[in-house]
């Protein structure tokens, strides 16, 4: 990823949840390059050991355990990120899940709530620890994930988009309350992104044919392919500097323009 475009985040504390995924360790790299220090997290232990062998020495990076759905777990990440770096500057507020792919008339209850769980409560939890750090100092940047299924329905996924609907008003609605404060909270909405997630969207919809359904779907994309995680990364990267000190609120669709009309 360039970095000539003087964008730099030197000195600051990022804690990245999700890690391990494609996006996550995108911006970990990323984030790293441009000068902040690490605080990786994420539930898969071997995955996020991978993920974080892949930054820099110079990110100082700490590797953190932990499930988003459990708030003890939650505010212990927070703890043992300040704890090793000082503060958090930086939230990437990242972690999620697509959960089953089926119409909502075939849909578990046990899969609808854990996607509630890690989509929404988890992100709810995240700000809930992270942002009495960042006001106690009165300065922070933090970026939820949510998607542009959170900006339009799609068959098959109703649940995983009103979990993203949900992180789009939980952002506003926290940005709002940061009011007058040096605490800035946005989230970015990817689209179409090249990673695990999305074909195994694929795959549920119509399984076994992943490719075929992946042309389809990038026919209807202006751009006329799929987005990668660094796509993603550099526009959360963008967010958490200071190039994005006026930027409050808002809602970052990174989608090759699927979603223009």
């Amino acid at each position: 990823m360039d970095t000539t475009d003087g964008i730099r985040l030197d000195g600051k504390v990022a804690v990245i949840t999700g890690a391990a995924g494609e996006i996550g360790t995108a911006t970990m790299q990323l984030m790293a390059k441009r000068g902040a220090r690490v605080v990786a997290v994420d539930r898969q232990e071997e995955a996020l050991t991978k993920a974080v062998a892949t930054l820099p020495a110079a990110a100082k990076a700490v590797s953190l355990v932990a499930d988003v759905t459990r708030e003890d777990q939650v505010a212990g990440y927070v703890r043992k990120a300040v704890e090793a770096a000082g503060t958090i500057d930086i939230f990437y507020n990242n972690a999620g899940i697509e959960g089953e792919i089926a119409p909502i008339t075939h849909y578990p209850l046990e899969s609808f709530q854990r996607v509630l769980d890690v989509n929404v409560t988890g992100v709810f939890l995240g700000m809930k620890h992270v942002l009495p750090v960042m006001l106690e100092k009165n300065a922070g940047s933090i970026i939820n994930t949510a998607s542009i299924a959170g900006l339009m329905g799609s068959p098959g996924i109703a649940v995983y988009s009103a979990s993203k609907h949900a992180v789009i008003g939980l952002t506003k609605s926290a940005a709002i309350e940061v009011t007058g404060t040096n605490v800035r909270i946005n989230c970015v909405c990817p689209g179409l992104i090249d990673s695990r997630m999305l074909f195994s969207i694929f795959e549920g919809r119509n399984p076994g044919q992943q490719q075929a359904v992946a042309a389809r779907s990038i026919e209807r994309v202006p751009a006329r392919r799929l987005g990668q995680a660094a796509e993603v990364a550099s526009v959360v990267a963008f967010l958490a500097s200071e190039e994005a000190r006026y930027v409050c609120g808002a809602s970052y669709v990174v989608d090759g323009g699927r979603t223009i009309g």
